[in-house]
């Protein structure tokens, strides 16, 4: 079975899943290639020295940025990679980690609120916050979210039980008596 489907119960089914927006990998990708042309630029510079120590010095330059390079880059990378944010018809399911593996399942009937918020960097890159108000103390928030504002109407809907209420086009059962004609 595949991630998720392994977590999913008897008659449950997947409404959204997705991985934080990749507008989280920007800086990791900046590093690279920061530490990619730092690197090149320092072992050209290291040709210059005398012989012994022109090989010692590439080494401890590659040594460095291979370092870096894992830290900054691949970590990230990994982090996006493994966290999943699912919804399903009856929970929203959060995994995060590789190594220390976190996660919380939220029954949608314990959802009182559903939130987004977007300031400009994330409407331009199309995700944003959603907050989830539960039975717990503190609202629970999740950054990075793609499309957030259809996630929160998803929420919305599956919470409410009302799969008409909100986009254009898909039209619900339409009220019968009076109307326009």
């Amino acid at each position: 079975m595949a991630y998720p489907d392994d977590l999913l119960s008897e008659n449950e089914q997947v409404i959204v899943h997705s991985h934080p927006h990749a507008k989280m990998l920007i800086w990791p990708v900046i590093g690279f290639l920061v530490t990619v042309g730092l690197g090149i630029w320092l072992v050209t510079l290291a040709g210059d020295a005398p012989t012994p120590w022109n090989d010692v010095a590439r080494i401890a330059i590659a040594v460095v940025a291979v370092v870096l390079i894992v830290w900054f880059f691949l970590v990230p990378l990994v982090r996006w990679r493994t966290t999943h944010f699912i919804v399903t018809t009856d929970r929203l399911i959060v995994r995060e980690g590789v190594i220390k593996r976190t996660g919380i399942d939220i029954p949608l009937g314990r959802i009182s609120s559903v939130q987004f918020e977007h300031g400009i960097v994330d409407r331009l890159f199309g995700c944003g916050t959603l907050v989830i108000e539960s039975a717990s103390d503190e609202p629970l928030r999740f950054e990075d979210i793609p499309r957030v504002e259809r996630v929160h109407t998803m929420i919305y809907r599956q919470v409410n039980d009302n799969p008409y209420d909100d986009f254009p086009g898909e039209q619900g059962p339409q009220p019968r008596g009076r109307g326009v004609r």
